[in-house]
């Protein structure tokens, strides 16, 4: 329990000193595309989320990472066989500089919609983190918005629905998507988790990072318990271990994406830690 303080701390005091501070080395670090599932690929770096979903009408893109992501995303879209130019809809998890640094470039190259929460949207187009808009560090190039979405609302491109499932606490916004994939002869569901972990945020005293964020917290907790997700994708692959099931991809041996229980665990674990600031605070 101590260690995982003690780590919880460094986290949060490294993002609080900006993206030089706190950028872990998988953020950038290149590796190959992976098809996931049916439609979905991975396309960003080892950590940092970038997740291509190919329909016959063109392609949507979640998420991009830190600005300088844009070219490794760019790139492994291309040795999949796939066009940038064919992206027609950029999508965001949250509006922080790790996952929407490279919105901004990906938008002007392509020119496809950027579709975003309500609650994000004043940060993707000022390129700011609400709370903390005095720490230039945590800034990113900012993207114009050209459609708002709340919960339950949905993207639909080329025969393949998309759902805003709004989970706010990380950031006001915080958007997990979700939509069907098939294995075989069965659908499934594919979700991209945003995140509810503490990270840089004010979550106990006086001045917290937006008004009703503790609330916004728990309801998110209540929420993703009652959601279903087989294919588990986050914003952050270590959510998720990422490495670890593209290493145990084998032909004939069951996609280890497909994993149900390691989303309730995650959730669990993120509960428990922001639990934990709580009572630390009384």
């Amino acid at each position: 329990m101590k260690l995982k303080t003690v780590l919880l701390t460094c986290v949060i005091g490294a993002l609080a000193a900006g993206p030089a501070a706190s950028q872990n080395v998988a953020w950038t670090q290149a590796v190959p595309p992976l098809k996931i599932i049916d439609n979905t690929y991975w396309v960003g770096s080892a950590d940092l989320a970038a997740i291509l979903i190919t329909t016959p009408a063109g392609h949507i893109l979640l998420d991009v990472g830190v600005p300088q992501n844009a070219g490794l995303v760019k790139k492994n879209i291309e040795a999949l066989g796939f066009k940038v130019n064919d992206i027609k809809v950029l999508l965001n998890t949250h509006a922080h500089f790790d996952h929407s640094g490279g919105l901004a470039k990906l938008k002007a190259d392509t020119g496809a919609r950027m579709i975003a929460s309500e609650g994000d949207t004043y940060a993707l187009e000022k390129g700011v983190y609400p709370g903390s808009e005095t720490q230039a560090n945590l800034n990113f190039p900012p993207v114009k918005v050209d459609r708002q979405v709340k919960d339950g609302d949905t993207v639909t491109l080329g025969g393949v629905t998309l759902t805003a499932n709004i989970t706010p606490g990380h950031s006001r916004g915080c958007t997990t998507w979700t939509w069907p994939v098939k294995d075989g002869a069965r659908t499934l569901t594919a979700g991209a988790f945003c995140s509810a972990s503490v990270a840089a945020n004010r979550v106990t005293g006086a001045n917290l990072q937006y008004p009703g964020i503790v609330a916004d917290y728990r309801s998110t907790f209540a929420k993703a318990k009652t959601m279903k997700i087989d294919v588990f994708l986050a914003a952050h692959g270590s959510f998720f271990d990422l490495a670890g099931k593209r290493a145990r991809i084998a032909p004939g041996a069951p996609n280890p994406f497909i994993d149900p229980a390691g989303f309730q665990r995650l959730i669990a674990s993120q509960e428990r830690a922001f639990e934990q600031t709580q009572g630390a605070a009384r």
